[in-house]
């Protein structure tokens, strides 16, 4: 299994703003896709299926699976929509919510 990060931030003039996933700090560039930003600093997990309890994170990065839904000041939304701004307190949603279980 490969352990090493697949993904990568790119050169970015954008300043960085702190945010808060699931309670840990990250300074993520200010304006960057929200769900590109996540994956970039190591996060891999956005949510888990209210069924199975699999881990979920983004996959087509355009809005149309719905596996990278987060918690923002208790919405469930889209991370792959969203824009880093600063102070953004970021959640799993919460078990039961998010549907589209299909692992």
């Amino acid at each position: 299994m490969k352990t090493a990060l697949p993904f990568l931030e790119t050169d970015t003039p954008a300043r960085r703003v702190r945010v808060w996933f699931d309670g840990a700090p990250l300074d993520l560039p200010e304006g960057m896709n929200l769900a590109a930003a996540l994956l970039a600093a190591g996060v891999r997990v956005f949510r888990h299926t209210p069924v199975s309890g699999a881990p979920r994170g983004p996959f087509c990065m355009m809005g149309a699976c719905f596996d990278c839904l987060v918690e923002i000041e208790g919405v469930t939304r889209q991370a792959c929509m969203l824009e880093v701004t600063e102070e953004l307190r970021i959640g799993l949603p919460q078990a039961g919510e998010g549907g589209h279980d299909e692992g």
